[in-house]
């Protein structure tokens, strides 16, 4: 018998249950704000609409979208075992939505000059997942 042991003495990682119908439908072409409406608990959706609001030099309401998609985020991962730190690995791909939100949070923080935030949200990015922070830039 192997018994596997966190030797960094940290929590487990948290792996967010598979909710493949929102990333579906917006794989194929639905609106993100159809796809909220529909998953409002969704990160991936916020996270899209807030990606597509920057784009579109849309600033404060991409801070708005990240916001929700962050907070609906930190809501799944408490009820999936998440005690507050820790681990979200990107490389399980339900976890991406919440990483995105993450990111867009931040990302829109700096632009309108919350500095704080800004540091704070790049932070646990980076503390939940070192593959996010560097993949999403």
């Amino acid at each position: 018998m192997t018994i596997h042991e966190n030797l960094l003495g940290g929590p487990p990682p948290t792996h967010l249950p598979d909710d493949p119908e929102p990333r579906e439908l917006l794989a194929n072409g639905t609106a993100p704000a159809d796809v909220a409406a529909k998953y409002p608990t969704s990160s991936l959706a916020w996270a899209q609409l807030a990606d597509d609001a920057f784009e579109r030099g849309s600033v404060v309401e991409s801070y708005a979208y990240a916001r929700t998609g962050y907070h609906r985020g930190l809501d799944s991962l408490r009820r999936n075992g998440w005690k507050g730190h820790g681990p979200v690995p990107w490389e399980h791909e339900p976890n991406r939505g919440f990483l995105r939100a993450l990111h867009a949070l931040a990302r829109a923080a700096q632009t309108i000059g919350e500095q704080e935030e800004y540091a704070r949200c790049s932070q646990f990015l980076k503390d939940s997942s070192p593959t996010a922070a560097q993949t999403l830039g």
